[in-house]
């Protein structure tokens, strides 16, 4: 088998890994039987058994998993409690029979001895017992038969042909059939950004390094009165900043909360000028802090307010409050790629948008079918209309499913997971609810599949060009799973205007991707500044950006 193929698979067992443990506390694991579960490791306890299951992980997990295993993006965490209360055996059984609906091959041609390895050096992971793997194969540089491929046949594309201002349109009868192309493996091994290297964005505008030297930086958003809070997602931290300097940095920074665990979405309440609260999304609870404007520090305890389901794939959790204040809406991904929800217990209440009385909150199903919006959501301030950003399912092939921003209708159907795209049915899930097929909602914008697109947010300033108005900009974190690499950019979405969407989208803030394929920065969080600048946090350079306008 070619490494690359090897590589895809050990990445995807990987990636499903942890939605399997995370279900160990209440069923068996993926049902795995009683002789799974008694079967040892004939390692247990040999460091050397780890050692050569961390030299596997180096070559073939760590550019999608990282060298803690902490995962990022769509690929979930091995650490963090995963594989509490799953035996050894167990493990080894689920590698040898795998997972075909969530596109986990099985693992019976590897020899025993090296998937009893592999399964060592998670567990030591897990426990702490191990030290991260260092890189050991050049994963984040692409071959040089990928980079040297043909263009992609319009309208998809990949980074080489990003440029900011160039708009792209893709629509439903532009998608291939399922399987058309391969499902690839090309996950980043981030490095350092050169010193040549910097964003780039549309003529007139300025990039500047507004902060750096955080950890982790994912969700931005911009209080009533100017202060930018920041989430600092692994370490569980909130952050603080306020004003910006003649070069372009922030004047102050403080911490305003810290010992959360990873903290993402966040939103103040009530609505307006003078809120009280400020409501972090926790990835297994909603949370609040009381908030006077201009609070640089929590002056209170956090007061929970809401259970969320966690565990698994997708750990983002983002949270937005409709314009009167009446509404909560919390946005939660699925716990898999394809799981059906009808035998899944634990996809209940996930690939979905909730949504409750803040008053009195009760969370029930607000639109479902949504594989994952915990990225970002968000309200339009010229219609009202809740909109959110999703990333969808992955290998059906390097074009499909594609990643989509779109308005939300309140009980809307988007597919996941038995269909996609209007009524195109998943073929792992053939003849499944058919009366759903006419019932699924098309999205407004169509995106590159796999671009991992995360925050969004409204240009409500006037300080870009006339034309940005009310435009939508969204942070695309990147593939990690398409032969050449897409997404790791900033996108605008025009809405002309009129607070509606009409399919395109153009590339604005790029270069985060090196000619030959390496990677040094991800856009996450993005919001406007007081002064009518953009925000972009960089979880890859752990920097936020800043982008204004000079031009004329």
């Amino acid at each position: 088998m070619r490494l690359a193929a090897v590589r895809m698979v050990v990445a995807v067992f990987f990636a499903v890994l942890p939605f399997a443990s995370s279900q160990a506390v209440d069923k068996q694991f993926h049902d795995a039987p009683d002789s799974a579960k008694a079967m040892k490791n004939p390692f247990e306890g040999q460091p050397a058994a780890a050692d050569a299951g961390k030299t596997i992980y180096a070559r073939n997990c760590l550019a999608c998993h990282g060298k803690t295993g902490q995962g990022t993006g769509n690929v979930p965490s091995l650490v963090d409690g995963k594989l509490k209360g799953v035996t050894s055996g167990e493990v080894f059984w689920f590698v040898t029979k795998g997972d075909t609906d969530n596109g986990m091959p099985a693992w019976a041609f590897l020899p025993d001895e090296k998937r009893w390895q592999v399964v060592s050096y998670v567990e030591s992971l897990a426990a702490g017992k191990a030290a991260p793997a260092a890189s050991s194969a050049p994963a984040a540089i692409a071959s040089a038969s990928t980079l040297n491929d043909p263009p992609p046949r319009p309208p998809f594309i990949d980074f080489r042909y990003e440029s900011p201002g160039t708009t792209h349109k893709i629509t439903v009868n532009d998608l291939p059939e399922p399987y058309a192309t391969a499902s690839a493996e090309n996950g980043p091994e981030l490095v350092a950004r050169p010193e040549n290297a910097w964003p780039v964005a549309p003529a007139g505008f300025k990039v500047e390094l507004y902060a750096a030297g955080l950890d982790n930086p994912r969700w931005l958003r911009t209080a009533p009165n100017g202060d930018i809070f920041l989430a600092e997602s692994e370490p569980g931290r909130i952050r603080v900043f306020r004003g910006v300097t003649s070069d372009g940095k922030s004047e102050q920074m403080q911490v305003y909360a810290e010992g959360l665990r990873r903290p993402y979405g966040i939103a103040f309440y009530p609505p307006g000028p003078n809120p009280q609260w400020v409501y972090i999304g926790n990835t297994n609870e909603v949370i609040r802090f009381p908030y006077h404007n201009g609070d640089m520090k929590a002056s209170g305890p956090s007061e929970h307010i809401a259970d969320l389901p966690s565990g698994g794939g997708h750990w983002t959790r983002a949270v937005e409050f409709s314009q009167d204040g009446k509404k909560m809406f919390v946005a939660v991904g699925s716990a898999s790629n394809v799981d059906d929800t009808d035998t899944h217990p634990a996809e209940k209440d996930r690939a979905d948008i909730l949504a409750c009385d803040p008053a009195n909150c009760v969370l029930n199903v607000y639109a479902y079918g949504i594989r994952n919006a915990g990225g970002g959501i968000a309200v339009n301030p010229q219609t009202g209309e809740l909109w959110c950003s999703v990333n969808e399912r992955d290998a059906l092939g390097d074009n499909l499913v594609p990643d989509y921003i779109t308005h939300v209708e309140e009980g809307g159907f988007y597919g996941w997971p038995w269909w996609y795209m209007g009524a195109r049915q998943d073929p792992r899930h053939k003849g499944k609810h058919p009366e759903l097929k006419d019932k699924v909602i098309v999205p407004d914008v169509l995106l590159q599949p796999h671009n991992a697109s995360l925050e969004l947010t409204f240009y409500g300033a006037d300080k870009f060009p006339a034309e940005y108005k009310g435009d939508i900009f969204a942070s695309e974190h990147g593939s990690w799973n398409k032969a050449v690499r897409v997404g790791y950019e900033v996108i605008r979405v025009p809405l002309h205007h009129t607070g509606h969407a009409t399919g395109e989208y153009q590339d604005f803030l790029t270069g985060f991707v090196l000619p030959d394929g390496q990677v040094w920065g991800r856009p996450v969080g993005i919001t406007v500044a007081p002064d009518g600048s953009l925000l972009v946090s960089d979880d890859g350079s752990n920097s936020i950006w800043r982008v204004s306008y000079g031009g004329k």
